[in-house]
């Protein structure tokens, strides 16, 4: 759509591209929309006026603020018409958060406007050859950007929309911008307000913080100046918990370590797991789900702590956790299946170290673990994995990944070198699950060789929880090679005493 920036000028010649599109150009950034600003009388004919020109989609997005949104049907363009919020456009600008959003283009000076379709959802556009000297800034926006700063317009961004102080530090982790000192001690005055947005609200710029590389060095600053547990109370007493064991910031330096090695975990899982990284990228593409999980994953231990003879202990925090995990993706707003996925694997992010307590993992042990697991069994060795990885230093953890992969040594043997012996041994565990579950997947998630009624039918009995019972055990026997084939299951079942209260062998 080569006639884009003249069609546009032909219709709102007096509009202005506006923030984000302005602020992306400059950076030569994409970005996925067009903004425009225009005076609120011209906001709704010059949008049906331009979906006839364009042949776009055309509704209305906002009429208490005048937003009005056009999709073209060639190459999905999505162009967003806003009415100045305030009498002009100074007025509007002077309103908007950060300075480096608070400018403005003319439509009327014709950048050329660079379109780049996507396989999925709407084009990316980007400006180019934009003139300074026409680029409209009140707010010292363009000094901004060249220095890579993030500074508030005034000091009422926050209590208008509070939202725009997690917005800071999204933009901070996306474009490496620094925010300004007085930003931040803005922040921390209106840190409260961040209760306010609406879940969902928070949970995309949640989501769009985790996705990047960022997020861990943004979340330490949002808890240097108190927003993180402004916005995530359930954190707070984790603070004081346990600093005779985690050092100063008890269990929250804890879940910062572990939410720091998920984010490295994600960016290298060829080093992490070099085997089966191809196989683990589609179930790690959710970046913000699993850094969420390791958030969240031990929120219930200040709850849950007891000190017992000599040691702090945390009985069934994990189960608890998964109780308060729910509540707070509720509040998010996460969908029902995110939510069973997180609270599954926070629920039972202790059972590779259980394993991990005996000498040999048989596949009986590892087919149980995947058939309770399901769908969270893999995610979770993911999230035990930048737990375990959060004892070690980063020169530790380089040097014990390349041994996490070979046989599983002693408990003995790891006992000899103290904690990182204790988590190299916990990773090769992991790797071993893995192992189990990539290259001999009948081993731990057995192809069913028989049904309920086959049962039925050859031990003469009627529908009962006892069917569903020898179909287990059908399964156990599956894993431990006494069984291959639909003869030898019916044979085998055969065998088995029915009439006992639990099902075993004669």
């Amino acid at each position: 759509m080569a006639d884009l920036a003249r069609v546009l000028n032909e219709v709102i010649p007096h509009a202005h591209y506006v923030g984000g599109i302005v602020r992306s150009s400059l950076l030569r950034r994409e970005s996925s929309d067009l903004d425009i600003t225009l005076p609120a009388a011209d906001v709704a004919p010059a949008a049906r006026e331009l979906g006839r020109r364009l042949k776009a989609a055309v509704f209305e997005m906002d009429a208490e603020f005048g937003v009005w949104r056009l999709v073209t049907h060639k190459g999905k363009i999505q162009i967003d018409l806003t009415a100045y919020q305030g009498k002009d456009l100074k007025a509007d600008l002077l309103r908007r958060d950060f300075a480096f959003n608070s400018l403005a283009y003319p439509v009327s000076a014709l950048p050329e406007i660079v379109i780049k379709p996507q396989k999925s959802g709407t084009a990316h556009v980007i400006l180019k050859k934009l003139k300074k000297n026409l680029i409209v800034d009140y707010s010292g926006g363009l000094q901004d950007v060249a220095a890579k700063v993030i500074h508030l317009t005034n000091s009422r961004v926050f209590k208008e929309d509070p939202l725009r102080m997690l917005r800071a530090f999204r933009s901070s982790a996306e474009l490496g911008f620094v925010i300004s000192d007085k930003t931040l001690k803005q922040i921390k005055k209106d840190r409260a307000l961040i209760a306010e947005p609406a879940g969902e609200r928070v949970r995309e710029e949640l989501d769009r913080l985790f996705c990047t590389s960022k997020a861990y060095d943004n979340l330490m600053r949002m808890d240097a100046c108190g927003l993180l547990t402004a916005l995530f109370p359930e954190l707070e007493p984790q603070r004081k918990c346990a600093e005779v064991y985690y050092g100063k910031g008890g269990v929250l330096k804890h879940t910062l370590d572990v939410f720091k090695r998920m984010e490295y975990l994600l960016d290298h899982l060829p080093k992490a797991f070099p085997k089966y990284a191809k196989k683990l990228a589609p179930l790690a593409e959710n970046k913000p789900l699993y850094k969420m999980a390791a958030l969240l994953h031990d929120i219930a231990k200040p709850a849950t702590a007891k000190v017992k003879g000599d040691r702090l202990r945390f009985f069934y925090h994990e189960e608890k956790g998964a109780q308060m995990a729910k509540a707070v993706l509720e509040r998010l707003h996460y969908s029902r299946a995110d939510l069973r996925l997180i609270c599954a694997m926070i629920g039972e992010h202790l059972r590779p170290s259980n394993l991990a307590s005996n000498d040999v993992i048989t596949d009986r042990g590892a087919y149980h673990f995947f058939r309770d697991l399901g769908d969270a069994g893999v995610p979770l060795l993911l999230l035990c994995w930048a737990d375990y990885a959060s004892y070690v230093s980063d020169a530790q953890l380089r040097r014990i990944m390349p041994k996490s992969a070979q046989r599983l040594m002693t408990i003995a043997q790891a006992q000899k070198t103290a904690n990182v012996g204790k988590t190299l041994r916990h990773m090769q565990v992991l790797s071993l699950l893995l192992r189990k579950f990539f290259d001999t997947p009948k081993k731990v998630q057995p192809t069913r060789l028989i049904t309920g009624r086959d049962v039925m039918d050859a031990l003469s009995l009627p529908p009962s929880p006892k069917i569903g019972e020898i179909l287990e055990a059908v399964a156990v026997a599956q894993v431990e090679g006494k069984v291959v084939s639909k003869e030898d299951a019916l044979a085998f079942i055969k065998t088995l005493d029915v009439k006992e209260q639990h099902i075993r062998a004669r």
